[in-house]
């Protein structure tokens, strides 16, 4: 699914108040009550929203979005902060793709570089990989997450601490200001930091919607990355993220 202007602006919308009534979405946007309610349901049918009587909201912020809906969400910012990183990355470089929608535009960004390495536990990123002859690719064991299309447990977390790499890439399904890097399955959290502890350049890609979310798992202090691409940062409280961290804000610096 493709979502609509409309659409992705009604995501935004719910995103930021947490709640919306049908009638009042009607006016901002000037249609019928009955248009926004096929918009409405075409967002709760992806798992985005959550409908209410008379309006919808969020869905639990203590699970994570169906991967399905994690796949169209802010889709142009996760393609520019996908490029933004294939241009910092050289060829004939080592990199740890991991967990994560945004890691899988990632990899479509790097499908033309030449001579790379790239092992991983998401499914996505291999089966996208597999038409790059000029890129090798080694693929972890472990359990088969169906719905999410990779693998994680023990074994998987012993491959990534097996290596040692140029880049380990990693997203994230929240951040928090005190707490920095959070996930929503302990399991994904264990392999994201095999992933930053055995990475030379340790870098997280991840789009300005996950700090409006909440998760269980911790992952990692900012502290503990060297390069954060995103398409635009909230305002942050002072040393939220550290001197030492290059933030790169696709929707700053593209023309």
């Amino acid at each position: 699914m493709k979502l609509t202007d409309r659409q992705q602006t009604i995501l935004l919308w719910v995103r930021q108040a947490g709640h919306l009534e049908v009638e009042l979405l009607a006016k901002r946007f000037e249609v019928t009550p009955q248009t926004i309610r096929r918009d409405i349901n075409a967002l709760c049918e992806t798992g985005l929203l959550r409908r209410h009587y008379g309006g919808v909201s969020l869905p639990s912020a203590s699970s994570n979005l169906p991967f399905a809906s994690r796949q169209i969400i802010n889709q142009n910012a996760k393609i520019q902060i996908a490029q933004r990183l294939a241009q910092h990355m050289p060829d004939g470089a080592s990199v740890f793709l991991g967990i994560g929608t945004t890691v899988e535009f990632v990899a479509r960004a790097l499908a033309d570089h030449q001579d790379l390495k790239v092992l991983t536990n998401n499914l996505n990123v291999a089966s996208l990989l597999c038409n790059s002859p000029s890129i090798e690719v080694r693929v972890a064991g472990g359990q088969l997450r169906h719905n999410d299309h990779d693998l994680v447990g023990e074994e998987t977390t012993h491959f990534f601490n097996n290596f040692q790499v140029d880049y380990g890439v990693i997203g994230a399904g929240s951040l928090d200001a005190h707490y920095g890097l959070m996930d929503f399955d302990v399991r994904e959290s264990m392999i994201s930091r095999a992933i930053l502890g055995n990475a030379r350049q340790r870098v997280l890609v991840a789009d300005h919607s996950k700090w409006n979310r909440s998760a269980l798992a911790k992952v990692a202090e900012f502290t503990e990355l060297d390069l954060f691409i995103t398409d635009s940062l909230p305002r942050l409280e002072p040393n939220v993220l550290p001197a030492s961290l290059d933030v790169i804000e696709t929707e700053a610096t593209s023309p």
